[in-house]
């Protein structure tokens, strides 16, 4: 890879955020078979990749649909013709109900909510569409970000959905904490009973997460999974267990420019390539070339790196891969990505969904 990653860097320039297409195509079977064996659907989660061209790989190994976080990544996937989109986040306002109309003329939209304001806002898009929006509840089982606290504010919110002109219930949606299952199993059993005898039906269950792939089949009554950093995997998916190093698709080749002390150097990978999200880890990247170099901090196009754990320490010029904390935002960060098989590089890939954030 080194011959490769300095062809990179001299024909696309460093810094570079490269991908390995047999790689990903590896990762998005392997989850696609435990969603398989799990006997729960597969709807991958975009806001990793953000390409309208790996979500069609993923549909067409098997993916029932894919998940976008916001109106305007579902406003390029439905575009590019994913007719199929959960949008997990609450949406709120005039402007993105007549966005999620229109988003809705193209594709089967279901959207999540929380909290009643969110859910009286939601009929002026299926008013403006002429077409039913489905509805799932979200539910927090432990994880403290968003989503209802108890299986009585889910009915209720579950209730009121139900009651609103142009919206269905659907049913669920949860993103519980990897140490969460019987809690989160718990919670869903009592939210379930309550709808029924409200007279619904949760028709999805839909749960999230790239190291909850490890958990599937556990939650009883789940019908489909969310997973979003699998297709590329990083440093954190490595430290929880969820991705191997064979696994990791996803590098930024890099280049050193100063070595102004033996025991530090700069790498032009700052934090507007590598972002200042550690992902709870220690250092802003694994250096492949020299694991035990640490980038220690950031400057926007400087990488600070502390050598002095590292016996064999780069020298000015030398070309590296870097395997970014958390690679959802790295991917934001540019405009294509460079893809590659082998030793060869195949193209390029525009982010289409790049900066999409409302």
């Amino acid at each position: 890879m080194t011959a490769l990653a300095q062809r990179i860097a001299r024909e696309f320039g460093s810094p570079a955020v490269v991908i390995d297409l047999d790689r990903v195509e590896r990762n998005i079977a392997r989850v696609q078979a435990a969603c398989a064996a799990a006997g729960v659907a597969n709807r991958p989660h975009i806001k990793t990749h953000k390409i309208p061209e790996i979500a069609k790989m993923q549909r067409d190994a098997g993916a029932s649909g894919i998940t976008c976080q916001k109106i305007g990544e579902a406003e390029v996937m439905s575009e590019a013709g994913l007719d199929d989109i959960l949008i997990s986040y609450n949406l709120i306002g005039e402007d993105k109900m007549g966005r999620l109309a229109k988003v809705m003329e193209r594709a089967t939209v279901t959207v999540a909510a929380d909290n009643p304001t969110v859910v009286a806002g939601l009929p002026r898009a299926a008013e403006l569409s002429g077409r039913t929006l489905h509805v799932v509840v979200e539910c927090d089982t432990g994880r403290k970000r968003a989503g209802v606290e108890t299986p009585a504010e889910a009915i209720a919110l579950a209730k009121d959905i139900a009651s609103r002109p142009g919206l269905s219930f659907a049913g669920f949606m949860l993103y519980p904490p990897e140490d969460a299952m019987e809690i989160t199993q718990k919670f869903l059993d009592q939210a379930t009973a309550g709808v029924r005898e409200a007279g619904l039906e949760p028709r999805i269950v839909s749960t999230g997460g790239t190291p909850n792939v490890a958990n599937l089949g556990r939650i009883k009554g789940a019908t489909e999974h969310r997973a979003g950093t699998y297709v590329f995997n990083d440093r954190m998916m490595l430290a929880c267990g969820a991705a191997t190093m064979d696994d990791l698709a996803l590098t930024v080749v890099g280049t050193i420019v100063s070595r102004a002390a033996p025991d530090r150097g700069i790498v032009d990978t700052g934090s507007k390539t590598l972002t200042s999200d550690t992902g709870g880890l220690e250092g802003h990247g694994l250096i492949l070339e020299h694991p035990e170099a640490k980038i220690a901090k950031f400057a926007e196009e400087h990488g600070f790196l502390d050598l002095t754990k590292c016996n064999d320490r780069p020298k000015v010029g030398d070309v590296v891969r870097i395997v970014p904390n958390h690679v959802c935002v790295v991917v934001n960060m540019v405009d294509r990505l460079v893809a590659t098989r082998g030793d060869e590089i195949v193209g390029e890939l525009a982010v289409a969904a790049r900066g999409k954030i409302a």
